[in-house]
């Protein structure tokens, strides 16, 4: 099953901060999903790691996921300077104090990256993300903050196009 709140992302970029309400919305997810009997969770939003952790401390006998894991872990047996490419500038809060400790966290935002792809030009995205990319040449590993695909917005809520 798969479950999506794709105003989270957005409501968060609004506030600049998580908010008690994004933690509740987590909760109401979670519980939704173990209610018809899902036997783990997985989240697919680095930035929203203490809203996944809130999570599994409610459903502790499930295993509750945090996308990074992995990942983290990966790079971590990789070197002690990571590199953490975002396109979603609040990530660059959240996910570092996820990584071990003594490990260096280099955070590098692709700016720009993430406005392209919400307008449909993936190959600019790609190009920012690789020329963000480039500043972390002196890392380890370089750790990719996001891996989800955003999808372009439903037609009820695209503009119009300009018949101009």
């Amino acid at each position: 099953m798969n479950l999506l709140d794709d105003s989270l992302s957005a409501d968060l970029a609004r506030d600049g901060a998580l908010t008690p309400d994004m933690t509740e919305r987590f909760q109401a997810l979670a519980d939704y999903a173990v209610g018809t009997g899902a036997r783990g969770i997985l989240f697919t939003c680095s930035a929203f790691g203490p809203c996944i952790e809130a999570v599994a401390a409610r459903h502790a006998t499930l295993p509750v996921l945090k996308p990074n894991e992995a990942m983290i872990e990966e790079a971590a047996a990789t070197g002690r300077r990571i590199g953490l490419l975002a396109t979603f500038a609040p990530t660059l809060d959240s996910m570092p104090p996820e990584f071990p400790p003594g490990l260096e966290v280099v955070p590098c935002l692709a700016e720009g990256a993430l406005a392209a792809l919400d307008a449909g030009d993936t190959a600019a995205h790609d190009r920012l993300a690789a020329e963000a990319a480039r500043s972390l040449a002196g890392c380890d590993a370089i750790a990719l903050a996001q891996f989800s695909r955003r999808a372009p917005p439903p037609p009820w809520r695209r503009p119009p196009a300009c018949r101009c």
